[in-house]
């Protein structure tokens, strides 16, 4: 049978380590002694206790003063104080010093078993929340954003720089290069990681209910409103607010938003009173927020606001380099979800990873590999695992290049544009069943719809 825990006992009375001995290895926990307060640092300090049963009143250094020392540990040790002489004032002063409980001798033995019961608890729900945490941390850190190309190596220097800091952050990227990702690791390496981190997609939500998202609304502030609620800024407070895709919110709504940054409170839809937050603020978009402001979008007031710090994300095929550390990534990440052996990417698959241009960026990758991983039959991932339109970008090995060389961007331009009207035509026009036939999602696709100046039908 496994322990109920590690305890030490701290206590100058034999006799009284003895009887707490016998009382908590009836328990089945596993029980340790100090007979000073020099000896519990000590051995507080070489192993891992569930719970400290620490006495108050001893020679050469009192509880209290060990209580001071535990505190300085990285461990702290969750301790319980024993004392023949009971002091409201030593209590207190105990209690401020991080003591869990304090027990009076003589004690009933129920009592004892109760408060070591508790505290192991309370020690048992600190360590998971710290493994939590550390886990949460290692997974958004951006040492973990993959990439090796230098374009990646000045994002995260970029990110090392600014994520201590208070100020607002403008992160600009098309659809799928990780926009969110770099958001969630400048919270988690800032010190506001404990805090939430709250995400919203403002183009996903219709502008008359976006309000009432960030802000809440208060009772009675439009039909249906039985009751207040609490917006993101509420929510987010002490940590961080992620808008992504900001170039999409109306006007009305980014007055009120300048309103926010430069003020730090709001009001409620419909309410009075004004409701100051610490929240920072990490803006994300895809489209070109000057040329929005010329064409009268975007304020240029909020434009000046957000644009204090740029990160610029560059698209995969700009990178290339990163294309096998991220497949191996992905590749890993979905065998372990699927429980499958761990596949191998065959040359010729990579090859085609390579040379395709990757329009839906990292998450086009992304589900590339998850669905080869799903559909593999073995541990080898082979091309003919992925889809179909992959291959269909192949670079054509019988293209020359003229003497007098050929106009790169508008071949690859006009290539694009080509394949668009061909999805579009294949879809009689309906634009969500062509961007899935271009692995890319119907925002980025409208966007291209307008970059290229092609009218929908």
């Amino acid at each position: 049978m496994s322990s109920n825990g590690k305890i030490l006992v701290v206590d100058d009375e034999e006799i009284m380590r003895d009887v707490l001995s016998t009382l908590l290895a009836a328990e089945n926990y596993s029980v340790d002694f100090a007979h000073n307060g020099a000896q519990a640092l000590e051995k507080a300090r070489e192993s891992d206790y569930s719970v400290v049963l620490l006495d108050l009143m001893m020679p050469d250094m009192d509880g209290l003063q060990v209580l001071e020392q535990f505190r300085k540990m990285e461990s702290n040790p969750v301790t319980v104080i024993l004392t023949a002489f009971a002091s409201i004032e030593k209590a207190v002063k105990a209690t401020k010093l991080g003591a869990f409980d304090f027990i009076t001798k003589p004690f009933k033995n129920d009592e004892i078993l109760l408060a070591v019961k508790n505290a192991a608890e309370h020690r048992r729900l600190l360590d998971e929340n710290l493994r939590l945490k550390k886990s949460l941390r290692e997974r958004y850190n951006f040492k973990n954003i993959i990439g090796k190309s230098a374009a990646m190596q000045q994002v995260f220097d970029l990110i090392a720089q600014v994520a201590p800091r208070r100020s607002t952050i403008l992160v600009q990227g098309d659809s799928g290069t990780g926009k969110e990702l770099v958001a969630k690791a400048i919270h988690a390496s800032s010190g506001r990681a404990d805090a939430p981190f709250v995400a919203i997609n403002c183009g996903n939500i219709p502008s008359d209910l976006l309000e009432s998202e960030i802000f809440g609304h208060a009772k009675g502030a439009y039909t249906g409103a039985t009751s207040s609620k609490k917006g993101l800024f509420e929510v987010a407070d002490g940590g961080t607010l992620f808008l992504d895709e900001v170039a999409t919110i109306s006007l009305e709504t980014q007055a009120k938003l300048l309103r926010v940054i430069q003020e730090r409170e709001f009001r409620r839809l419909g309410g009075l009173e004004n409701i100051k937050v610490d929240v920072r603020i990490i803006a994300a978009t895809n489209r070109d927020l000057q040329a929005a402001v010329e064409q009268g979008t975007f304020r240029d007031d909020l434009y000046y606001r957000l644009n204090v710090i740029v990160i610029k994300l560059p698209p995969l095929q700009e990178r290339s380099e990163d294309v096998p550390l991220l497949a191996d990534h992905f590749i890993k990440r979905y065998c372990e979800e699927n429980e499958k052996e761990l596949c191998v990417l065959e040359p010729s698959a990579l090859k085609v990873l390579m040379d395709y241009h990757w329009p839906g960026n990292v998450r086009e990758l992304e589900n590339v590999i998850e669905r080869a991983v799903v559909l593999a039959p073995g541990n080898v991932i082979t091309a003919d695992l992925f889809p179909k339109n992959l291959s269909h970008f192949l670079p054509d090995s019988q293209v020359r290049i003229p003497v007098d060389g050929l106009p790169l961007k508008e071949r690859v331009t006009n290539y694009e544009r080509s394949l668009i009207l061909a999805a579009l035509d294949h879809t009689d026009w309906n634009q969500k069943r062509a961007a899935e036939l271009l692995s890319v999602n119907a925002t980025t696709l409208s966007e291209k719809l307008k970059r290229l100046k092609i009218k929908p039908r």
